[in-house]
């Protein structure tokens, strides 16, 4: 008999069958009970179930979903990169897309949602979409960012979110599409807080600060509802703070709300049973946003703070460009110098003094420079007058001294197989005057260990010549000591070479004015500018002079071979200028100091 015959189905066929449907029936009960929200999707992106919590999230009965548009459920559609990425997990060429949407409930309220796209197992129907709810945590991120960007004295912006709103503002994104392109500032600081703090202590001033911002915030709204938008008031930090005008229309505008601002300052303050006044200043720009930085923004704000400091506080001050190439750094240079010095703002250059002969490096003359927060790296024709003029520069001159001659013995300790070399350190008459000069050397040369001919003190012409009573005696007093006295700038002075004879000089550093006639080399007929030989003449009688009366002198502002060359022809002992170096940190004098001449026009 042929053929087969169908017989019972084998035991372990209908083991697995069980299985199977167990597991099925097992894995929709946990997919319908499960708390994250999903559905089933099928390759053309319609629902094919979805669980109680996907209802629950959008405000749906689960079972009606069945067969609709997924994407419009979870909003997938609304940008052409999310949905591209969405259909490409649908057609299996991409493994999974995670994006965050802002959900609407039909309740009314909105819902944070993170939606999660991925494929079942292979040979599945479609894809699984779960969604979750990260309000809370959004909640969080917000609270936590709150208090990251705000000031926990005031609750004003802090220094942070006041620059991003800056940065923010001037981006060409946002003023280029609307607004009037322009922006201002109001950079207010609080006059003689720190005696508040001092005298009363923390707590009180703390609560000050907390009063003044609730003053000004109440200004910055009663101007936002006159006009298009309501200023951002920032606590930049200790007394200062911000007003930020994002589209202003003018400087008027500013001028009206600084004004404001120091109106609601100036009644009393009641705090805890204290009353308390107090003035402000605030210094005021405004400009077009376009071409306009943060940073320079606030050194303009900063800088019309200092004017409005300096002329005489309780005042707002409105940013002048002419007056800030002017005026304003002579100001606000003079209004910190003291405190720069105890800040240690300054540092020493050194710029080599050479050996016309043998072309050594004998000395160093000692030039400072104030490394300035705000104007950057200053030289000393920017600050040495007004240090003269309030006084400081008996400090700084203090400062420079010592910092000099302890250098100077260090070279000397790092460099025992190298002749020493001397430091050459400028002093200012009023150093002579106000000060006990003499006292200040003996003692800084005693805790420097730094001999006194190692040691040169330089003096213009014009305070040496006619010299009588205290500064003479200062003079001859540094001299007995071993101290060298140099005469700088000489020539375009008094140039009294008679009375020279009866100073305690040893050094004549002539000006440069009379090195750059000494600019040609070889034949005088190939010049294009024939040399004026009276130059050359008038050096040559100084120099000669000079060495009759037993002084050494020292060329200033040689930039070029030839004006070296003739200088030594004419007998000039040093040079000094940019032929051989350039002011230069103390690291590099040591390097040259290893080496066993120093090479002539090396920079």
């Amino acid at each position: 008999m042929s053929g087969t015959s169908e017989g019972p189905t084998p035991a372990a066929d209908l083991d697995r069958s069980a299985v199977t449907d167990s597991d099925h029936n097992t894995y929709h009960r946990v997919f319908a009970a499960a708390p994250l929200s999903m559905a089933v999707v099928d390759r053309e992106g319609l629902v094919i179930s979805a669980n109680a919590a996907f209802g629950d999230l959008i405000g749906a009965d689960p079972d009606g979903l069945t067969g609709r548009v997924a994407a419009d459920l979870v909003d997938l559609a609304s940008d052409a990169r999310t949905w591209h990425a969405y259909r490409e997990v649908l057609r299996g060429r991409q493994a999974r897309l995670r994006c965050t949407r802002r959900l609407k409930h039909p309740e009314g309220h909105s819902v944070w949602v993170q939606v999660t796209v991925a494929p079942l197992a292979e040979g599945g129907p479609g894809v699984l979409v779960s969604v979750a709810d990260i309000g809370a945590r959004r909640e969080l991120q917000a609270r936590l960012r709150h208090l990251q960007m705000h000031d926990p004295v005031t609750r004003l912006p802090n220094r942070t979110l006041f620059f991003e709103r800056l940065t923010a503002a001037l981006e060409a994104e946002s003023y280029e599409q609307s607004g009037t392109g322009r922006i201002g500032l109001c950079y207010l600081d609080l006059d003689g807080f720190k005696a508040v703090n001092d005298t009363l202590g923390h707590r009180v001033g703390d609560r000050l600060l907390a009063a003044v911002a609730e003053r000004l915030t109440r200004v910055a709204d009663e101007t936002g509802y006159a006009r298009a938008g309501t200023p951002l008031v920032a606590r930049l930090g200790g007394d200062e703070f911000a007003l930020l005008v994002e589209d202003s229309t003018g400087t008027e505008q500013l001028a009206d709300l600084a004004e404001s601002a120091l109106k609601a300052l100036e009644a009393p303050f009641d705090l805890a049973g204290q009353r308390l006044s107090l003035t402000a200043s605030v210094g005021v720009v405004e400009r077009h946003a376009a071409g306009t930085t943060a940073t320079g923004l606030m050194q303009a704000a900063d800088t019309t703070l200092y004017w409005a400091k300096a002329d005489g506080k309780a005042r707002w001050t409105l940013f002048d460009p002419e007056r800030n190439a002017h005026l304003v750094t002579r100001q606000a240079l003079s209004s910190t110098l003291r405190p720069a010095i105890e800040r240690g703002e300054f540092a020493l250059e050194y710029q080599p003094l050479v050996g016309m002969e043998d072309g050594r490096l004998s000395g160093v003359e000692a030039l400072v420079r104030w490394n300035h927060p705000q104007f950057g790296t200053l030289a000393p024709n920017r600050f040495i007058g007004l240090a003269e003029e309030d006084g400081s520069i008996v400090q700084l001159g203090r400062w420079a001294l010592a910092t000099a001659c302890r250098q100077a013995r260090r070279w000397q300790l790092d460099h025992p197989g190298e002749p020493p070399i001397f430091v050459s350190v400028n002093v200012a008459v009023r150093q002579v005057w106000d000060s006990d000069l003499v006292a200040d050397v003996a003692e800084t040369l005693a805790e420097t260990g730094l001999a006194p001919h190692l040691l040169q003190l330089e003096l213009t012409e014009s305070a040496v010549m006619g010299s009588a009573g205290r500064p003479l005696q200062a003079l001859q007093a540094l001299s007995d000591m071993g101290v060298r006295i140099a005469i700088d700038d000489f020539g375009t002075g008094y140039s009294n070479l008679a009375y020279l004879s009866r100073l305690p000089v040893s050094v004549l550093k002539l000006d440069g004015s009379f090195v750059r006639g000494f600019q040609y080399e070889g034949d005088k007929s190939t010049v294009a500018v024939p040399p004026n030989p009276a130059d050359e003449v008038i050096v040559e009688a100084m120099i000669q002079l000079a060495h009759r009366l037993g002084l050494t002198v020292t060329a200033e502002c040689v930039e070029t071979s030839a004006q070296a060359t003739r200088l030594r022809r004419i007998g000039c002992d040093t040079g000094q200028g940019w032929l051989y170096s350039r002011p230069v940190p103390p690291d590099r004098i040591s390097e040259l100091l290893g080496e066993q001449a120093y090479a002539v026009g090396k920079p």
